[in-house]
This record gives C-alpha cells, sequence and structure tokens, in this order.
C-alpha cells in the first residue's frame, strides 16, 4: 500500500469538459441512460429477472418521457425520432409485464405521450 493521498478530482477540468459538449448531446446521453436502466428494472437485460422492478421501471419511464416532452423543441427530429420510438418500446414491454396492465393513459409516462397501444 502507498502512502500517498489518492488524488482528488480536478473539478475545473471536468467543468471545462462539460463546457464543451452540446446540450443536445448532454440531453440524449440522460435518455439513453434512462432507456438502459429503464429496461434493466423491466427484466430485459441478460440478467432478466434478477433486477426486476416495475415501480424503479415506472419511474425512469416516466421521467424519460417526460424530459422528451419538454425537450422535444430543443432537439431534432433526428434526436428525438429514435428516443420516442424506444421509449414506446419500454412502455409496451413495461404493459407486457405487469400482472394487472394499467389502463391506456395510465401507464409510466403516458400523460406525456398520451395512450401507447401495441
Amino acid at each position: 500500500m502507498s502512502d500517498t493521498p489518492p488524488e482528488s478530482p480536478d473539478f475545473d477540468a471536468m467543468t471545462r469538459d462539460i463546457a464543451e459538449v452540446p446540450a443536445v448531446e448532454v440531453i440524449v446521453t440522460v435518455a439513453v441512460n434512462l432507456m438502459s436502466a429503464a429496461a434493466v428494472k423491466l427484466g430485459l437485460s441478460e440478467e432478466g429477472e434478477k433486477y426486476k422492478d416495475l415501480d424503479e421501471a415506472r419511474k425512469l419511464i416516466t421521467a424519460l418521457a417526460g424530459l422528451l416532452d419538454a425537450s422535444a423543441t430543443e432537439i431534432s427530429s433526428f434526436h428525438a425520432a429514435p428516443l420516442r420510438d424506444g421509449l414506446k418500446s419500454l412502455q409496451l414491454a413495461f404493459r407486457e409485464a405487469s400482472i394487472v396492465p394499467d389502463e391506456p393513459g395510465q401507464g409510466p409516462g403516458e400523460k406525456y405521450t398520451g395512450p401507447v397501444y401495441g
């Protein structure tokens, strides 16, 4: 073991790095992270049931829908369209995974997207 303390993060460098990232890229990255987390909580990862938690998935899907709704005019349809498709797929997967499916319009994120049908 070494007697030297671990280096603390260089927050000035991190601030400069994030300052160079376009807002669209930050929004898309956050959306992709929400999508990935929701997929895991829906049991869609390799480990499936081990991490399945529909309550957590509902929260993540709703947050993703809210982000996409709020940023729709800020990001181009080039970026928004595939994210909306991914959101719809997650919403449908949620409906399929639920023992008692929500009524149309009451599922996760549907207050932002409207009812989702298969």
